[in-house]
């Protein structure tokens, strides 16, 4: 019953942004002989009961008993191997680091929590003396280092305060870092939460000062000039960096947090022009590359090696930013010293933690890169879209059907992890449309390594009859609206590789029609023919830009809907206008369509996406279509 309550309770704070950011914060309850305390690098708001990770008190209680080395990784790892050892048989996960304080707290449920509200408080210049006035019967802890050494001092905390009032404080605030709410019931802990953002709220207003961060939309020509820019910049060779704008705001002048520290670096980068030598001159000065960039008056960006990291740099950085507005109603902001914050830049603990929460695409050919598909919402796409991110890209979905394209999006990020993929809404016959979906793209991840030009439409028909609307349609979609990704994608293309790293590519996929012309379909494969002309033309062009241009023309997917439609699949048209002669029902035009494939089946998404892996890897290879067709079409 215990594990579901507070499995219940993590879930109910972890999933609200005002108390829980990239996971972080910690809960746990207990029995007479075990504490069930949350494993690193689990989220609060996905945890399961079966996630907590059991220890046996008996044992965990030693670790207050021994000498520690006087050597700070010495300590760590001693400390590491008890915790450890504390981990009851058939247990598994690695026990937050803050079990030990846990199992000091007598309560059965304790919750460990970093809102904004609160550090605004425990980050402030008086935020003890006001703590005082507050809260009278809470617990504050001037900073410690976290670990070990912070469980000891709370512990010597907790018995010096016990002694003098004859009972445990609900409630912890640890300075520079969050709360500690302890309590015998589920509604006690909802109940001192509920006190404790009303008490401060109410602070707040009294002072003037508001508790929503102060911020503004960016220059949107800020953020496609300098973004694409930055992802080489704050990238290295081999992996550009995913670079968000988190908007404009006042960013922190310090290190506030250790969950700061963690994912948003102790220090901003503040330039009104961050090129190459403002962040030379940083990295040599604090000797890591910032991963919050601040253009004053312009925008904040966000750096990450992937887009969940990015996205978590950026929580971080808002929050930090609120962090220190908060402060003014406690005196102004006490940031952590040189020796505080290098403890934290330092510390394995929490190194792990931030290795775990983000390590869901840290594998694949395509690790670290953001990929476009159009007309990924369904069919061809999707099975392209999803073949990409198991290879470790993060994919936007762009389709003219933005409810699909989230649909799929959210499928997809349930099957490789949040933050692998996401919606654009894209009409690409449409220039407006176009180039508002490139903007949206700059502004969500700085920009694109690999666009794949899969968006298209068919309209079957005898040259004697086709009216000349349906051939516009093709012609418009496939052809001119190729010609209009290409001229807004190369546009960031070019601008993130003049600041270096590795080459661009785009990818159309053509089709075997693009190789051998189609009876009753001259508009399509016309069209698809046109642009392998486009593809070498564009490929000769863009080739100073640093990117590739390549197309691949597969066979027949006859298991997507672009076939296989009940109702308006090629199938069904191909038998309606007698395109396959004897035929009398689907299955019959099918089979004469596989018949005519020396591999005797359809093209698959998978044998597309190899191809696209060999475009992108084949470092000497540009204005090329290659055939994915099972042998129906041989070049020669």
């Amino acid at each position: 019953m215990s594990q579901t309550i507070i499995s219940s309770l993590s879930r109910h704070y972890g999933a609200d942004a005002r108390f829980v950011l990239a996971g972080g914060g910690n809960t746990s309850c207990k029995d007479a002989e075990t504490l069930y305390v949350k494993p690193s690098g689990i989220s609060l708001a996905n945890i399961t009961e079966k996630d907590f990770v059991a220890m046996s008190r008996q044992k965990l209680r030693e670790i207050f008993n021994f000498t520690p080395p006087t050597d700070t990784a010495a300590r760590e790892a001693a400390v590491k191997e008890m915790m450890a050892a504390s981990v009851a048989p058939g247990s598994t996960g690695r026990p937050s680091v803050e079990a030990p304080l846990h199992e000091l707290i007598k309560y059965t449920y304790v919750v460990h929590l970093h809102p904004a509200l609160v550090n605004g408080m425990t980050c402030g210049h008086d935020g003890k003396k006001h703590c005082a006035k507050l809260f009278p019967d809470a617990l504050w802890v001037d900073y410690v280092d976290p670990g070990f050494t912070l469980a000891r001092q709370v512990g010597e905390d907790l018995a010096k305060h016990e002694k003098l009032t004859g009972r445990q404080p609900h409630i912890i605030f640890l300075q520079n870092h969050g709360v500690f709410v302890g309590a015998d019931t589920e509604r006690e802990i909802h109940a001192i939460y509920s006190q404790i953002m009303d008490t401060l709220t109410a602070h707040y207003k009294k002072a003037g000062v508001s508790i929503e961060l102060s911020s503004a939309g960016p220059e949107n020509s800020v953020v496609q000039d300098i973004a694409p820019r930055l992802r080489s910049l704050l990238g290295n060779d081999s992996q550009r960096a995913v670079v968000v704008c988190a908007g404009l705001f006042s960013e922190a002048r310090g290190p506030l947090t250790p969950d700061h520290i963690v994912y948003a670096k102790s220090y901003a980068l503040s330039s009104l022009s961050p090129d190459a030598s403002a962040i030379g001159a940083f990295e040599a000065e604090k000797g890591y590359r910032p991963l919050v960039l601040s253009v004053p008056g312009k925008a904040v960006f966000c750096a990450g090696a992937n887009l969940k990291d990015a996205r978590n740099t950026a929580a971080l950085a808002r929050d930090a930013g609120l962090v220190q507005q908060l402060t003014a109603a406690f005196g102004g902001p006490e940031y952590l010293d040189d020796r505080q914050r290098g403890f934290i830049e330092n510390w394995e603990v929490e190194s792990y933690r931030k290795k775990v929460s983000s390590s869901a695409n840290a594998a694949g050919r395509l690790h670290g890169r953001i990929a476009v598909v159009t007309g990924g919402a369904q069919g061809f796409g999707y099975g392209i879209a999803e073949g990409l991110l198991s290879q470790g890209a993060t994919v936007a979905i762009a389709d003219l059907n933005l409810a699909g394209a989230g649909k799929a999006a959210s499928e997809l990020c349930s099957k490789f992890g949040a933050d692998r993929a996401f919606a654009l809404e894209v009409n690409i016959a449409d220039e407006d449309s176009v180039a508002a979906m490139s903007s949206e793209l700059v502004r969500l991840c700085g920009g694109v390594d690999l666009f794949v030009a899969n968006a298209g439409v068919l309209k079957a028909g005898s040259v004697k009859t086709m009216a000349r609307k349906d051939w516009n349609f093709v012609t418009d979609v496939n052809y001119t609206g190729y010609f209009l990704c290409v001229k807004h994608i190369s546009t960031v293309m070019a601008k993130q590789n003049m600041a270096g790293g590795d080459w661009s590519d785009i990818v159309q996929i053509n089709s075997k029609s693009g190789l051998a012309g189609s009876n009753r379909n001259g508009a399509y494969a016309g069209s698809k023919f046109g642009t392998i002309g486009l593809t070498q033309s564009f490929a000769m062009e863009l080739i100073e830009d640093r990117i590739k241009v390549n197309s691949i023309c597969p066979g027949n997917f006859f298991d997507g809907p672009l076939w296989s439609d009940p109702v308006n699949g090629l199938f069904v048209q191909y038998l309606k206008s007698g395109k396959v002669p004897g035929a009398k029902t689907i299955d019959d035009v099918r089979k004469s369509y596989e018949s005519k494939v020396p591999m005797n089946r359809g093209c698959l998404p998978q044998d597309v996406v190899t191809a696209i892996l060999y475009a992108v890897e084949q470092k000497y290879e540009t204005g090329q279509a290659i055939p994915v067709t099972g042998g129906q079409i041989m070049l020669n």
